[in-house]
């Protein structure tokens, strides 16, 4: 297991449609130098930064400056219409990218389990050919015991799980439920903290991001539970940081963050 640095890590900095914008936006090359900077070797770089924006030149200086600090990519996107799946299969053989993690969700396309086995079935021998491990994220529509159904119906070594830690509360499924169902398929996690309080006028509960290891998800049973189903999967950092009311006070708080997550995780995942 390596620990890893989500593009989702810097989801203000690199700069968010209908938000104040940063003065110089994260980048996924500048995604790499502060993995390095963090002493990470591992970055996930997905949709909130894609690379399937850059030109040959760019994804080359990309490719390079990564070899060069010894950082491994991983990509991630999201949707399985139109080629996409096939683009980023390609985009992983560029970066020697072993994982591909997805959202099978678009803003306009939300396809039914079958839809999902159809399509991602349809793309399991480009998937080996190339190398390439599909990591399909619980994303909150699907609850746990549909999205394993999913996975058992495609039934390749090539497809699995990227489990987040957080996302399925939107399916009413805390971590342990997760777990119970998914473990087994994991073939990614991104570690998201959390922590659970009530609204300030006591009626309801807010859920929101912290700094890994300092909220309410017990990292070490998540990686023991992990390490009991037989999965050595990289832990990718995604960070759920609540905004300032500056965009500059957001990144800032989102590198203090990444900051003490990834001191805080390394006793627990040292590479």
């Amino acid at each position: 297991m390596k620990l890893g640095l989500g593009s989702f890590a810097y989801f203000w900095s690199g700069g968010v449609p209908g938000w104040p914008q940063p003065a110089e936006p994260m980048t996924p090359l500048g995604l790499v130098e502060r993995a390095a900077a963090l002493g990470l070797r591992l970055v996930q770089i997905a949709d909130n930064m894609p690379v399937d924006g850059l030109d040959r030149p760019g994804l080359g200086s990309l490719k390079e400056r990564a070899e060069a600090l010894g950082i491994e990519v991983e990509l991630g996107t999201r949707g399985i219409q139109g080629g996409n799946i096939e683009r980023h299969i390609a985009l992983c053989q560029f970066f020697n990218s072993r994982v591909l993690r997805i959202v099978v969700d678009t803003a306009d396309h939300h396809p039914s389990p079958d839809d999902v086995v159809r399509i991602v079935s349809e793309q399991v021998s480009s998937l080996k050919d190339a190398g390439v491990v599909l990591a399909i994220e619980n994303h909150d529509r699907f609850p746990a015991p549909t999205l394993a159904a999913i996975i058992r119906r495609i039934d390749s070594p090539h497809v699995g799980v990227c489990l987040d830690t957080v996302n399925s509360f939107g399916s009413l499924e805390g971590p342990e439920a997760v777990l119970a169902e998914l473990a087994p398929l994991v073939v990614s996690l991104h570690l998201k903290d959390f922590t659970i309080r009530r609204a300030s006028h006591m009626m309801g509960f807010v859920i929101e991001g912290t700094p890994a290891g300092d909220g309410k998800l017990n990292v070490p049973w998540l990686l023991d539970r992990l390490r009991s189903a037989g999965r050595d999967v990289n832990a990718i950092l995604e960070l759920w940081p609540p905004p300032a009311e500056r965009i500059e006070d957001t990144v800032v708080k989102e590198d203090e963050w990444a900051v003490r997550s990834v001191r805080n995780l390394r006793a627990l995942i040292p590479d």
